[in-house]
């Protein structure tokens, strides 16, 4: 799965994915195997998304 497929207006909120961030690092002890980094990397770019609606939202 790439950043590419995060599906538009399927968004969750910031604090939502931030905190299934943090959960992941938890679980992984602080060092992400190739898996693990993978997923980081779809939550890093969803939670990106959820900040920018936000913004919009906001103006």
């Amino acid at each position: 799965m790439s950043p590419e497929s995060v599906i538009p207006g399927s968004v969750r909120g910031a604090a939502e994915v931030n905190e299934q961030i943090r959960a992941l690092w938890m679980r992984a002890g602080g060092s992400l195997s190739t898996q693990e980094r993978t997923e980081y990397e779809l939550l890093v770019v969803e939670w990106a998304a959820a900040i920018r609606g936000a913004v919009v939202k906001a103006a």
